[in-house]
């Protein structure tokens, strides 16, 4: 499978993406806070900045596998944090690594967004708006003046999907394949945050799941090696939902 780099890559399912991938063979870099290749914080210009230059100095000029899984829950403030690490922590890695990206083989990129993104009406809010313009400090002044860090995840998971829509089409006829993965509750440090939150952990307490259990990393990581395959190479510009049926019995009309 090459080189390639995970966001996140030190747990939850960054973590079992990268075991996934290096079962496979392929030789990852890593990018997180703490106990990865590449060590930068996402939640500002300059950590990203420092993430994009340290995996091309560590690359050889050549990625064929880019996977963006770095995130924070809804337990975790102030809410411009929450937009700045999973909408812009996710996107200028992505762009940033896109150069090299074309110059691999049969090369394909992974973003792990959420199954809540479409759990609220957002498509025309201000938030929103900021987001997909790439105006960070509108984004996280909006985000901080709204009523919860919830807002401010639900908004940027849904922006994250629809940046994700968007590239497929420049990045289709550059050769690299784009998809994205939306799981529902998994089994990762992330949950057990959210689920400690007196709100947030209500909240997912009261989800229906057909299945009636929650994901393993392990499962979503699975999804992620197949869309990242050759195998999957007519799937473009697609979000899969994993998530044990949450979606489709929430939105049963909608797809």
């Amino acid at each position: 499978m090459g080189v390639a780099v995970v966001t996140g890559s030190a747990s939850g399912i960054g973590a079992a993406i990268r075991r996934r991938l290096e079962a496979d063979g392929a030789r990852v870099i890593g990018v997180d806070l703490r106990g990865a290749e590449v060590v930068a914080d996402l939640s500002t210009p300059a950590g990203r900045e420092a993430a994009v230059a340290g995996v091309l100095a560590s690359c050889g000029g050549r990625l064929d596998r880019v996977v963006i899984s770095a995130g924070v829950g809804t337990h975790v403030s102030p809410p411009s944090l929450v937009a700045a690490v999973n909408y812009f922590g996710a996107i200028d890695p992505l762009d940033g690594w896109l150069p090299v990206l074309r110059a691999g083989s049969d090369p394909a990129a992974l973003v792990v967004c959420s199954n809540s993104a479409q759990m609220a009406p957002l498509d025309d809010h201000p938030y929103v708006k900021a987001l997909l313009a790439h105006d960070e400090p509108e984004a996280r002044r909006l985000a901080d003046a709204g009523a919860s860090s919830i807002v401010a995840y639900l908004g940027a998971k849904h922006a994250l999907g629809r940046a994700v829509r968007r590239r497929a089409g420049d990045w289709g006829r550059a050769g690299v394949r784009l998809n994205a993965v939306a799981p529902g509750p998994v089994r990762t440090p992330l949950l057990a945050g959210d689920m400690a939150h007196p709100v947030t952990g209500a909240a997912i307490g009261k989800l229906s799941i057909p299945l009636g259990r929650i994901g393993e990393p392990e499962e979503v990581a699975e999804l992620a090696a197949f869309l990242l395959d050759r195998r999957a190479g007519w799937i473009h510009g697609a979000i899969y939902y994993i998530d044990g049926g949450n979606d489709a019995e929430i939105r049963p009309d909608r797809f």
